[in-house]
């Protein structure tokens, strides 16, 4: 219980009756995340006694991280923000965890960003035998709310499923189509159909869905509280092909996903620059704007998806690569991650992979989907090496 609040700027000062400190404090000698590295009982000490405006605390911030010490594919973050403030009320520790989690990468750094597909080389040869899919994605919130871990029942008010392009919106690829939608009410999407589980185009939702908008299963996103509510106030907007969808109020406001079966990554890429950049001028002509600042670049709630908030990937299947010892380190050395195909918590089922950049934050979005299409055509061509029963050890690549 509180005994009330001293508010200053961006910072609330708390005054609550809890245990003290040393009492509170997570054990995390077992964990292994970037907030466990980074937090002391000193910082903890500092930053309990502080909230954001909307009331976002440091126990919130680390929740996700207590109750998951580690993940056995990738490092996990260990902290989420709960609305735009929280980088900064608690900067003593998203400072360093994003400088650890991004190589480096400084309160004092800058962010770049480049959205032109005609600046990407390459990207239309994958070779097909082997790239099942391929994908590009992002995250946008929308400032003045609260992000998923800590918004109200209503989901940002369901401001984000209101808008319904105009005809100036549209272009060959129709990525308008993805927001709004002329032939659907958004007070009827958002009372029925998503309650409901009713289709909305051509997906269902919980609990007849395909994976594509399941409930989140997590322990990741549920432990920092994203699957509260669920299925209020989410939805899809997608176009006619489902090759471009916008996918609100799951672990982002916004998640904008480019995707189709083969190879041809560059294509793919196009769609997703001219989609968002349309999604991104409709907000703006209805007078909202995307959490923003030239140091984080786009604003998200897990602190890995700052910058870019960017993950280029492709389902790829490397049966042989995969069980070689060089495998972890030629990803490493390309700057590439790799996950399963069901999620961040699944494992690699017949030798494939999904592979995705590592980087979000200090790299442009061209930058990072070139590491992509080049360090998957550089697997595929171990892989072959390994098929013929060839050494791989002059296609070693230098560290990016």
């Amino acid at each position: 219980m509180s005994d009330g609040a001293e508010d200053s700027g961006n910072v609330v000062s708390l005054k609550l009756k809890r245990r003290p400190a040393e009492e509170e404090f997570p054990d995390l000698s077992t964990h292994n995340n970037h907030m466990a590295k980074v937090l002391t009982l000193d910082m903890y000490k500092m930053l309990r006694e502080r909230a954001t405006p909307n009331g976002y605390t440091i126990d919130n911030v680390i929740q996700t991280g207590v109750d998951n010490p580690g993940h056995p594919f990738i490092m996990t973050v260990g902290c989420v923000a709960g609305d735009e403030e929280t980088y900064e009320v608690f900067k003593e520790l998203m400072d360093p965890v994003i400088e650890d989690r991004h190589g480096g990468y400084k309160p004092t750094d800058k962010h770049k960003t480049d959205l032109n597909p005609d600046n990407l080389v390459g990207g239309d040869d994958l070779d097909p035998n082997y790239v099942l899919s391929s994908r590009v994605r992002t995250g946008r919130s929308i400032r003045g709310f609260c992000l998923p871990p800590h918004c109200s029942r209503g989901r940002s008010e369901g401001e984000i499923l209101r808008y319904k392009p105009t005809d100036k919106h549209k272009t060959d690829l129709n990525p308008d189509n993805l927001v709004g939608g002329d032939d659907l009410d958004p007070n009827y999407v958002l009372s029925s159909r998503v309650r409901t589980g009713r289709s909305i185009r051509g997906f269902c939702l919980p609990p007849h869905c395909s994976r594509v908008f399941d409930k989140p299963v997590s322990p990741l996103l549920l432990s920092a509280g994203m699957a509260r509510d669920w299925p209020d106030g989410r939805g899809i907007w997608h176009n006619d092909n489902k090759t471009f969808l916008v996918w609100v109020n799951e672990e982002d406001h916004l998640r904008v996903i480019s995707m189709q079966k083969g190879g041809k990554m560059k294509e793919v890429f196009e769609r997703f620059c001219t989609g968002l950049t349309n999604i991104e001028n409709l907000f703006k002509e209805k007078g909202n704007s995307f959490m923003w600042n030239e140091h984080l670049g786009y604003v998200l709630t897990c602190p890995s998806n700052l910058g870019t908030g960017l993950r280029a990937g492709v389902h790829v299947k490397l049966p042989n690569m995969s069980n070689n010892a060089n495998f972890d380190e030629v990803l490493k050395r390309m700057r590439l991650q790799k996950r399963g195909t069901g999620g961040v918590d699944t494992d690699a089922v017949g030798g494939v992979f999904d592979i995705s950049n590592a980087d979000r934050l200090g790299f442009s979005e061209v930058e990072l989907v070139q590491m992509v299409v080049d360090g998957v055509k550089l697997l595929i061509e171990m892989e072959k090496r390994l098929e013929g029963g060839q050494s791989i050890d002059d296609l070693m690549p230098a560290q990016k």
